[in-house]
């Protein structure tokens, strides 16, 4: 379902016939081509909007204009960029559709959104200017986040004009120390003494002497606002000066005084209509006409418009229009002060026409503003299931917040989705379990009702009666989503079960609330469990459609597997990921570069760093609007873990430092945090002191009390420990260390974590070997080769090093897994440095490696990249560096240079 759009939001206001030209301000308008921001703020009233109209048509043929008139409703995150891309899409047609598609995702979506719109406006040979009309309106420190992400990554042909009452969240500063910014305040907007005299006398024609005009530009500071209201009240008197005179520009009650003047001056009807409609942020005829109960709204409109009356017009065709902000604020404090018992029956009257027109949340919004709490309520509980279902979480809210207490403790259904929307949102967990346990009076008596052995109690108010059917499964789910919030797992895992009892399969509700129990469970460390809840997730909401929460879940499921030491079963889960990607035709499916990124970690494992890589270039290509929140952080990793398998440690601890700041766990328990990845690098590459310090400063030790959570920090201080033991030869501090490697090891058998036992059994057997215990040290790599082989794992040992080789080359000469053990061998081999004068100081990578054998061949450059999965550029660099490493400057050269070093055993030769 997408949001519901209204044309008169993205058509541009009309040119007043009526204005002043203000070449002054429209010249540094079109002269502004290097800025990518084009601010106009000021107050009301100092004719912002006029003056971008009138330069977006003397722009003529050369670009496109896209604008969008904002709200208040407009601060959800989906509806401003629905609108935003339905203005673009518009001006220029084709632009933003894939963003439109993936905002359907809901508020999750908004980002991926925006980089595709980045996308599209770079391929765009015409220039395009997105108008942001009364951004004050509908700005949060959300909207205002990714407005600035928009703004710093748009191409040189499109620009964004923001029109505001006042300044934005934006980097405003850097971008006017850039260069990139134009600035129109109100000092530049006021009229100048001219201009003040061209709008009295040629346009109004009011024939006012220098000197009035001089008065009046200086005791109003150039505010147009005030200058026309002065106008309108000069208009038929015969004492000009007298009325100037009297005009006192410092008066704070001046506006007032002047709004008086106008509206006592007009006609009877005509200071009616505008009194009566003064509650209406939008107008047209028929509206007007229901609201005030009289006929002929649309020719009281044009009469208006005729006169200048502070009416803005909102489409061409001359049917809707709003009053100028500044004068509808006026006419309503007004009509709250002269008729104030009028004000709830013309809200209310509102609310009934825009309900029977189809516009069931202004129906709502006025039902609120007239006080109408059971028309509001009723209303509410109707449309709040479509708008969830866009994602529109904070509207809701905001509805529901303005409902009194009352009205909660007999609409089960209402308290519920308000419970619902304080825990999307992260509002306020008080009123989540306040409304919980209002809603929880009536799920028994809910229960009964809709399988109908009894008629609904009294008391109960429901009028959405799926609503009321769902609400057993609703509260079970959303009282589970409390108990995690406060992190009372057990809680969580406790209603999360009762909801999966109440709610209905195939549904997005259901596979949310697995999710949320496999979370609990991974988070426990009871991976059979939460691997079940994971898989019953995927099921129910790939049934539901929502492929991209599927992929999403994929990565949980694969990520328990893994701790599971099922790496097939992990492939299989990502690679099942891609096909469901490829099934729903969308190229860039949110959660396929995740996939990739997963499948380069498996291809990791098994030591196939050349697969590893052509999964990673894939992830690079799709780029971050195919990825999920996770994906920036966890590609890091992917890339630093193959950067220092190929041996490059600088490289591959810059890849963990990005990834560390952009760290997103998305509720997953940081079971692997980048930090201790790190300090493996540190330790394969021989920095075991700075691994210690990490250690230190995590205040980890080998007296811990063990956690699931904290596992693979203590198999990294083990690795870190044992290497000190096997670097410094003191055998008697080996004790400790595999006395706390078996306590590991316990504890990862007993949860099923088998990927971390594999790894303990090769750190068991290397301290059992250093303590003396050749017997006991076989015995645990025999252990490891059974668990690991029928798997495919290689990199688990590769990176344990050279003091795996002599147990390794024992289990290579017998037993069931002898065949293992030699490939194994040969791996750790491969990545050991040889004789001093047999290879470069600063070796080759294995990618380089890759490279430099088929520099050997008679491929071509282009040949070479596309054997090897990656870009020409790509190519060009390993080259490069392949060049610097051997002290050669070409490709025979370093071939020859190769040869000579043994480093092309096995290739085709030359």
């Amino acid at each position: 379902m997408a949001v519901e759009l209204l044309a008169t939001k993205i058509t541009p206001p009309r040119v007043r016939r009526r204005a002043i030209a203000r070449d002054r301000l429209t010249d540094r308008l079109s002269t502004a081509a290097d800025a990518r921001l084009i601010l106009i703020s000021a107050p009301p009233g100092f004719g912002k909007t006029t003056l971008v109209t009138d330069w977006i048509a003397t722009r003529g043929e050369g670009g496109a204009t896209a604008w969008v008139s904002l709200e208040p409703s407009d601060a959800e995150p989906v509806r401003f960029w629905t609108y935003v891309l339905a203005a673009i899409g518009s001006a220029a047609p084709g632009v933003g559709d894939g963003a439109r598609e993936l905002l359907a995702g809901g508020q999750g979506a908004v980002d991926a959104a925006i980089a595709s719109l980045v996308n599209d406006l770079t391929g765009r040979e015409t220039e395009l200017v997105i108008v942001l009309d009364d951004l004050h309106a509908a700005e949060t420190p959300e909207i205002g986040e990714r407005l600035a992400f928009l703004v710093d990554h748009l191409p040189p042909n499109a620009r964004v004009v923001i029109i505001t009452r006042s300044d934005p969240a934006l980097p405003l500063a850097r971008l006017r120390a850039r260069g990139e910014l134009v600035e129109i305040r109100a000092a530049d907007l006021r009229f100048t003494p001219e201009e003040a005299a061209e709008y009295l006398n040629d346009l109004m024609g009011l024939g006012v002497d220098a000197a009035g005009v001089a008065a009046l530009e200086v005791r109003t500071e150039g505010w147009i606002a005030a200058l026309q209201l002065a106008a309108l009240s000069m208009q038929g008197r015969a004492d000009l000066a007298s009325f100037i005179d009297g005009f006192a520009g410092n008066d704070r009650y001046v506006v007032d005084y002047l709004a008086d003047e106008v509206l006592e001056r007009q006609p009877a009807d005509v200071r009616a209509f505008l009194l009566e409609t003064a509650v209406l942020d939008r107008l047209t005829g028929p509206l007007c006409d229901a609201v005030t109960g009289r006929s002929g709204g649309a020719a009281m409109l044009e009469v208006l418009d005729r006169r200048n009356l502070f009416l803005v017009g909102l489409d061409d065709q001359r049917r809707w229009y709003r009053y100028h902000h500044l004068f509808a604020d006026l006419l309503r404090a007004r009509l709250r002060e002269q008729q104030p018992d009028v004000v709830p029956a013309l809200h209310r009257r509102a609310s009934a026409w825009f309900e029977a027109n189809g516009d069931r949340p202004d129906a709502i919004a006025h039902a609120l503003e007239g006080g109408d709490v059971d028309r509001a309520a009723e209303l509410i509980e109707l449309e709040a299931p479509s708008l969830l279902r866009l994602r529109q979480e904070v509207t809701v809210r905001r509805w529901l917040d303005a409902l009194p207490e009352t009205v909660f403790d007999t609409r089960p259904v209402l308290a519920d989705r308000h419970a619902a929307v304080h825990l999307q949102s992260g509002g306020s967990l008080e009123v989540v379990d306040r409304r919980l346990t209002q809603a929880e009076r009536w799920v028994d008596a809910a229960r009964q009702a809709s399988a109908g052995t009894t008629e609904a109690p009294r008391g109960l108010v429901a009028v959405d009666a799926l609503g009321l059917e769902a609400l057993p499964g609703a509260v079970a789910l959303h009282r589970a989503g409390l108990m995690w919030i406060r992190g009372d797992l057990d809680g969580t895992i406790t209603h999360s079960r009762a909801a999966l009892e109440l709610l209905p399969e195939r549904t997005l509700e259901r596979g949310g609330m697995a999710a949320i129990l496999g979370l609990a469970q991974w988070r426990l460390g009871e991976l059979d469990s939460a691997h079940a809840a994971w898989s019953t997730a995927i099921e129910d909401i790939g049934n539901a459609g929502h492929h991209a929460d599927v992929l999403g879940c994929s990565i949980a499921l694969a990520d328990i597997e893994l701790a599971q030491g099922r790496l097939r079963a992990a492939e299989r889960t990502y690679e099942r990921g891609l096909r469901r990607a490829a099934d729903t035709g969308e190229p860039a499916l949110r959660g396929l570069a995740d996939m990739h990124t997963g499948l380069a970690e498996v291809a990791l494992q098994r030591n196939d760093l050349a697969e590893a890589h052509r999964h990673l270039d894939h992830v690079a290509e799709l780029g971050d609007a195919a990825g999920l929140p996770q994906n920036p952080y966890r590609s890091r990793v992917a890339r630093a873990l193959v950067a220092a398998a190929d041996g490059n440690t600088t490289e591959a601890i810059r890849l963990l430092d990005e990834a560390e700041r952009l760290y997103e766990g998305d509720f997953f328990p940081e079971v692997r945090p980048v930090s201790a990845v790190r300090a493996r690098v540190l330790i394969r590459a021989g920095r075991t002191a700075e691994a210690r310090a990490w250690a230190a400063e995590r205040g980890l030790s080998i007296d811990d009390e063990l956690s699931y959570l904290r596992e693979y920090e203590h198999v990294t201080l083990a690795r870190a420990l044992l290497r000190e033991v096997e670097v410094g030869g003191r055998s008697g501090d080996v004790v400790g260390v595999v006395r706390f490697v078996d306590r590991l090891l316990d504890a990862a058998e007993a949860g099923g974590r088998t990927g971390s036992a594999i790894e303990l059994l090769g750190l068991r057997a290397r301290g059992l070997r250093a303590r003396g215990d050749r017997a006991g040290a076989a015995g645990a790599i025999a252990r490891a080769l059974s668990l690991a082989e029928p798997e495919g794992y290689v990199r688990v040992f590769v990176d344990q090093g050279e003091a795996l080789l002599p147990l390794l080359r024992e289990a290579a000469k017998s037993g069931s897994a002898a065949g293992y053990a030699a490939r194994l061998v040969a791996a750790i081999g491969d990545r050991l440095p040889g004789p001093a004068d047999a290879r470069p100081t600063d070796a080759l990578s294995e990618r380089e490696l890759d490279v430099l054998r088929l520099l050997a061949s008679d491929l071509s450059g282009p040949e070479i990249a596309s054997q090897l999965f990656v870009s020409l550029n790509t190519m060009r660099t390993h080259t490069k560096s392949i060049f610097g490493k051997l002290g050669v400057n070409s490709r025979r050269a370093a071939v020859r240079r190769a040869a000579e070093l043994g480093l092309l055993r096995g290739s085709a030769g030359r």
